[in-house]
């Protein structure tokens, strides 16, 4: 089967919509914004409000929202950045930066100030699933940044910044509302857009991406979800009439069924060529070879993935701007290996090590993301002017 492959478009991408709300609030970026979303906001809203639905691509709009609310109201179709994933796409949501200059690049990375691969979001080693804790050395202190909501009101003494998410995650902004539902998410937009003060909320919710994983683009779960969510949406948009409100809903990234998983510990001329376990994700692969094995490695791929993965070396890589244009973060290079693997079809690399198989269950995603399929990379935009 043939793919349909998407770059991401560094003009029309969810960088630029963030990019539109910095500017907005007199943010300096030597980014520039969406065109359409800038002529929004020239109007003087009192609230503006970003809502990040997981993993919510276009095809799952599509497919499962073909009418109603949400589509009347689609005001574009943008592309993720890349890696199409969370890590490195919220990320570019809570930075205004792309990933090659965040350093946000996948779920686990190699530190060589540990020795070990860490999934970066959760802290925790990346084979074990041992919480990261020692002192005066943080992932944050690292690879941190300078938050959107810090750099809104550093620039503007009159505007507070929220964000809404699932308890569990990790706070970026010094006014946080937990929310685990979307009933819960919408009934705190509300709350805050009923405030007479001059505010920018950032909303995130973990599904569909959750149920996405679990089930696939076409289950019935996610289908209910989605149905569910426009439903309490409509609600919303309602509670919200003339309070000076601009509503955007937008995604991270897409997401592509899998129908192969490939474990590199079975092949076990791949693992003679490496020197240490692939990192990052099971659709984008950092493979750390061995100097005297690299063309025996370009073989070993070229006969058992081809077709399934884009090969590229770290130099051309990073030619190619897939993550962005920028001051390269000094920490890049350290985590790509020397070769890059990234899927253009519906295939996912188990990583791992025997160690973590006997600490935690193979992950069995039915769909995920991080490959350059056009289901991956496009992410629908939705505006309410309210």
């Amino acid at each position: 089967m043939n793919f349909d492959i998407l770059m991401p478009d560094y003009e029309r991408c969810i960088l630029n919509l963030i990019t539109s709300i910095l500017k907005n609030y007199g943010v300096e970026t030597k980014y520039h914004g969406l065109k359409k979303v800038d002529e929004c906001l020239k109007k003087p809203y009192k609230n503006v409000v970003l809502v990040v639905l997981d993993g919510m691509g276009e095809n799952i709009l599509k497919e499962h929202l073909p009418n109603g609310l949400f589509a009347n109201h689609k005001m574009d179709t943008i592309t993720s950045v890349y890696p199409s994933t969370t890590t490195a796409a919220m990320t570019t949501y809570y930075s205004g930066k792309p990933p090659i200059e965040t350093g946000w690049l996948g779920w686990s990375q190699y530190f060589k100030e540990y020795g070990r691969s860490f999934d970066v979001l959760k802290e925790a080693d990346s084979y074990t699933g041992e919480k990261l804790d020692v002192k005066n050395l943080k992932i944050w202190d690292i690879i941190g940044y300078q938050t959107i909501y810090e750099k809104i009101e550093a620039r503007n003494q009159d505007v507070k910044t929220f964000e809404i998410m699932p308890e569990y995650c990790a706070k970026k902004a010094k006014r946080t509302m937990a929310a685990n539902t979307i009933e819960e998410m919408c009934e705190g937009i509300v709350a805050l857009c009923k405030n007479p003060e001059n505010k920018f909320v950032m909303a995130y919710s973990d599904n569909p991406d959750g149920l996405l994983h679990q089930y696939g683009c076409h289950a019935e779960e996610v289908k209910t979800f989605m149905v569910e969510t426009q439903e309490r949406f409509e609600k919303m948009v309602q509670e919200l009439q003339g309070t000076n409100t601009l509503l955007m809903i937008c995604a991270d990234h897409g997401h592509q069924d899998i129908e192969e998983a490939i474990d590199w510990l079975e092949i076990e001329e791949l693992q003679d060529c490496l020197l240490m376990p692939p990192t990052l994700e099971p659709r984008m692969v950092g493979f750390f070879v061995k100097p005297n094995k690299k063309q025996e490695f370009e073989k070993v791929f070229e006969a058992r993935l081809a077709g399934k993965f884009k090969l590229y070396s770290k130099e051309e890589l990073l030619a190619s701007h897939l993550f962005g244009y920028g001051n390269q973060h000094k920490k890049v290079e350290d985590f790509l290996g020397n070769y890059v693997a990234i899927s253009v079809a519906d295939a996912r690399i188990v990583l791992g090590t025997y160690l973590s198989r006997e600490k935690k269950k193979v992950d069995e995603k039915m769909s995920t993301h991080c490959g350059l399929t056009r289901n991956e990379m496009e992410v629908p935009l939705l505006v309410f002017e309210l």
